[in-house]
Order: C-alpha cells, then structure tokens, then sequence
C-alpha cells in the first residue's frame, strides 16, 4: 500500500495526515462501517416487506423463510407466513396462511396454528408428545410464552395422548404458561377473544370460556372452568375444580377455593363474597331493571331479614317462586349456578362474610 502510495504524489500529504492522526483514521473507518451496516440492514427490511406482498403469477403471495431458521421439509406452510431468524417449525406443524413467527420461536409437535397467528420472539407451541395441539386464527402468542406442552400433573402417564385447543382472537401475553390435558380423554380449551395478561397460569383440562380477562399472575390449577366475560385482578389463584361463573369479578391477591356464582363479585383469603359485580354488568350491557332485580334476589339469598327462612335451598326457593323475580333470566341464571355448585361432587360457593349454611 506504502508503494502504491508514493507513486501517487498527491496522495502522499494525505497519508501523512493520517499517519498523524490514527484515532481520526479509526472513526472513519468505523463511520464507513457503521453506516454500510445500516444500509444493508435497512435493504434486507424492505426487501422483506416488499417480499411479502409479492403475489406471484397465480395470485399465491409466497412464504418468507430466514436462512438460519429450521423448518421440517414435511411441515405445511400456508400462504405468506414469515418466518424470521433462529426460529423451529417441528415435522407434524400446520402453520396457517399469513403466520408471523418472530425470531427465536418455536412450533413443536403435531401443532396447527390457524391463519393470521403471531408468535413473539421467544414463544413456544406445541410438544414433541402424543396428542395434538390446535390454535385457531388471529392468535398472538407474547414473549417467552409456552402454549401446549406437557401438563405438570402427577397421575399423567408417559406416552398417554394429551390435547389443548385454543379458539380464536385471543391475546396471550409474555411468560403465559397453558398446558395439555393429562387424560386422553380429555381436552384443555380456550374459548375466543380472552386478553390472558403477563405470567398467568391455566393448567391442564381447564376450560376457559370466551371475552375473559385475566390480569397479570392468574393462576388457574387443573380441571378449573371459566364461564364467560369473567374478569379476575392480578396476583389471583384458583382451585382445583373450582368453578368461575360468567360475568363475576374476583378482586386481587385472592385465594379462591370455592365456586364463583355468576355476577357476583369475591375478595380475601379465602375468598369470600362481597355483592354483585355491578360494575363490569353494567358495562356488559345489563339493563338497570336487570341489575335491580338482581340486587334484590342477591339479598333475599344472602343477606335475608325474616330469620324464620330456611337454608340456602329454602332462599332459592323464594326467589324462584318471587312474582317479579322469577319473571328476569338473569336471576334465575345466577340461581341455577349457585343451585349447580351446591351439588354433589361440587366444592360449594364462596362463604358470605355474614351468613353459614344451616
């Protein structure tokens, strides 16, 4: 280079000025580096974008797979899925069209995401086990998330086909963990449009319902059922077995170990009984007759003033054979629910402060 150099006269002062001045030379190096990074960087992103919205010939918009990715050459790739860098696509996987896999997620298993799924980097579908794993369209699975693998149940037993099934348009955040059955005959199932916040739990053979919100650090054990359009606060945990109604609250840090009649609202450790949800009813649409008449079979239930009525069987009696009441649906809906916990095989309703079963 030296002689290349002084063969160029003119070149020789800027050599020298150079030579004076390493540290200059060194940043413009790193400068000319940097900036041809960039360049290539911002090319192969839109090169990408336009990749994806190249239609072909027949009208197919054609898949994007990352080189460093591994996709099994029998997996079945839809119709403009994405498929960015470090990512897995196991042998049995059903990706659905336009499926969006961010870098470093994984799809294991006999495993079928529907169309229109998003994996966030990190998150892990499906188990290389018996049975099969089943995500239906418009799904966002966040962050670190681990969605049908194996359940943590002792009395599961290797080699046993185990199955989840996840509905449609639900928002599953970071670190969700939702786990398999752990029978064959059984089946975990999440219903459509829950929002399942950061670090929450549902394990195996739950069934959740749909238009849920579970706030951050839900924690459902086995076997546990969700109705519909319940909400729970952060930091809850719920029984085995137990059941949530639809429409109910539970406030946070609870212990629920008892059923959760519909509309009603509990808090404590254990949880117990604190009135109506009349908020969330009121913004699910609950008419003001509706509500009213719920208050009133809710007091007639658990807060009675004639102490010559029976027990709780007598009460619901009451309110089913009131003149007005038992003319609403949503009343007899909330007795039918406290009716079906109070069955065999049931774990009860949550305690109301004041009042024990005679």
């Amino acid at each position: 280079m030296l002689l290349q150099i002084l063969e160029h006269p003119q070149e020789v002062g800027q050599f020298r000025k150079m030579a004076t001045s390493p540290l200059r030379a060194r940043r413009q190096v790193a400068v000319g580096l940097l900036r041809a990074l960039s360049r290539r960087r911002l090319s192969t992103i839109n090169n990408a974008s336009d990749f994806s919205r190249d239609y072909n010939a027949d009208g197919i918009n054609p898949s994007s797979i990352h080189p460093s990715s591994i996709v099994h050459p029998n997996a079945i790739i839809g119709q403009g899925v994405t498929i960015g860098p470090f990512c897995s696509v196991g042998s049995s996987a059903t990706l659905g069209n336009d499926c969006i896999l961010h870098p470093g997620s994984h799809v294991f298993g006999n495993t079928k995401l529907g169309d229109k799924c998003i994996l966030m980097s990190g998150a892990v579908v499906g188990d290389d086990i018996p049975g099969q794993t089943i995500i239906g369209c418009n799904n966002v699975i966040g962050h670190h998330a681990v969605i049908g693998l194996k359940c943590q149940d002792m009395k599961y037993k290797a080699g046993n086909e185990c199955f989840l099934q996840v509905g449609d348009n639900n928002e599953i955040r970071e670190h969700v963990s939702i786990h398999r059955s752990s029978k064959p005959c059984d089946t975990t199932v999440i219903g459509d449009n829950n929002l399942i916040m950061g670090a929450c739990h549902i394990a195996h053979d739950c069934k959740v319902g749909s238009n849920n919100i579970f706030a951050n650090n839900t924690l459902l054990a086995g076997h546990v059922l969700v109705e519909d359009h319940a909400h729970t606060a952060g930091a809850i945990v719920v029984h085995q077995f137990c059941h949530i109604g639809s429409f109910c609250f539970i406030g946070g840090g609870s212990v629920v170990s008892q059923d959760v009649p519909k509309y009603t609202m509990v808090a404590g450790d254990r949880a117990e009984l604190r009135g109506l949800n009349l908020e969330g009813l009121r913004r699910r649409g609950f008419s003001v007759t509706e509500i009213k008449s719920l208050r009133a079979a809710y007091r007639k239930i658990f807060m009675p003033t004639n102490s010559n009525i029976g027990g709780i069987e007598a009460r619901l009696d009451e309110v089913e054979c009131h003149e007005e009441l038992s003319l609403v649906p949503a009343v007899l809906s909330l007795v039918q629910s406290i009716r079906e916990s109070l069955g065999e095989n049931r774990r009860g309703i949550c305690k109301f402060r004041s009042w024990s079963f005679s």
